[in-house]
């Protein structure tokens, strides 16, 4: 008589499950893409919410490179997780709040522009991360519906979540605390944020740190050409902080993954050397108006009516007083993508995607090669 142990019980009820989950729709290796955050990642989730021009994108000349048509994106085209779900070969993720039906199964974008990890940061006018939490929870909800409580679980824990929040805390901070309580302020709420969609299932986790917020366009025209140290310097504390809540979390969490990709360090390295990573100017938006085009103008739909435009938004690194062109976006993303430990560490995108770990119970886990 053979005598099975249990952890080869274990294995055969596993297989089993992937079995009866894999006929559901979905191919093996399919990775969804979750995303969060505020303008860097926002496709146009402001687009459909009560709130004012200075937080749309919705307008002439946003969008115009490769979209041909302003979809709410804050740049001249994509964004980080445009080019990443390209990379990834899925389609790009659409706003959660655009109306019709809609299918979660390849993720959905959650990522409002000005939105902060504080819900008084902009309060009102932007879809916090809080609100944004309890939106992926309804996605989770409708996920089980349409899959089963398995099928949910699995997509859920093969999934990549994609998030960009902070740099709205830190630039609305009017508050007396010191910079140190802030940043523990804003990474505490992330952290409950991480929690609740790690007991939802999520596993595998990408984050971009802060750029030196000090050296926007805007910043610049408010201060007479430098860069604002006061600003970069609690967006430095904040990338060292993250670092070491994300370390937290990976002991505190069985099976939490995470690529943390210093974006600071590529963003200065092309404010300093434009030329080259092939930009002409890296100090000077496309467009908007005033000294470096700095005044958040771009489109005349924010109080100003007369703004500047370039004509190759390709050659600026910034599109507007805040935020990157395309091109910009797009050589982050390859190195969010495929970058070394140098730049983006312990894991890259690509290894998450590739990375089949999911979970059939709370107590297995199985690895596929």
């Amino acid at each position: 008589m053979v005598n099975l142990s249990a952890s080869y019980i274990s294995f055969l009820l596993c297989f089993t499950c992937i079995n009866l989950i894999s006929s559901h729709y979905l191919p093996e290796n399919h990775v969804a893409l979750f995303i969060f955050g505020d303008s860097l990642f926002d496709p146009g989730n402001n687009n459909y919410i009560n709130t004012t021009a200075d937080f749309r994108a919705n307008f002439y000349p946003y969008g115009e490179t490769f979209f041909k048509y302003p979809t709410g994106r804050f740049s001249d085209g994509r964004l980080i997780p445009d080019f990443i779900a390209q990379f990834a070969g899925i389609p790009i993720i659409p706003p959660y709040l655009q109306p019709g039906k809609r299918k979660f199964t390849d993720g959905v974008n959650f990522a409002s522009g000005g939105a902060g990890a504080l819900v008084e940061s902009h309060q009102g006018f932007v879809v916090d991360l809080e609100t944004q939490i309890k939106y992926f929870n309804k996605v989770e909800k409708s996920l089980r519906q349409e899959l089963g409580d398995a099928g949910a679980k699995k997509l859920l824990s093969k999934a990549v979540y994609l998030i960009s929040i902070g740099g709205n805390d830190y630039l609305t901070k009017n508050s007396s605390v010191s910079d140190e309580e802030f940043v523990s302020t804003v990474l505490g709420n992330l952290t409950v944020a991480l929690k609740e969609i790690y007991k939802k299932g999520g596993r595998k986790f990408g984050f971009p740190n802060l750029l030196p917020l000090g050296c926007l366009p805007y910043m610049k025209a408010q201060s007479g050409g430098y860069c604002i140290d006061e600003l970069t310097d609690i967006a430095k504390l904040h990338n060292a902080e993250l670092l070491k809540t994300l370390v937290k979390l990976q002991n505190q969490l069985e099976g939490f993954k995470y690529a943390s990709y210093n974006l600071y360090q590529p963003f200065t390295e092309r404010l300093n050397n434009p030329s080259k990573y092939g930009f002409k100017d890296a100090t000077t938006a496309c467009c908007g108006s005033g000294p470096y085009r700095g005044v958040y103008s771009c489109g005349g739909k924010r109080g100003i009516e007369v703004y500047e435009l370039c004509d190759k938004p390709g050659d600026y690194f910034f599109f507007d007083s805040y935020h990157p062109s395309e091109k910009a976006y797009r050589q982050f993303a390859e190195l969010m993508w495929a970058g070394n430990t140098d730049i983006v560490w312990p894991y890259n995108l690509k290894m998450l995607f590739q990375d089949n770990a999911f979970y059939c119970t709370d107590q297995f886990s199985i690895s596929m090669p």
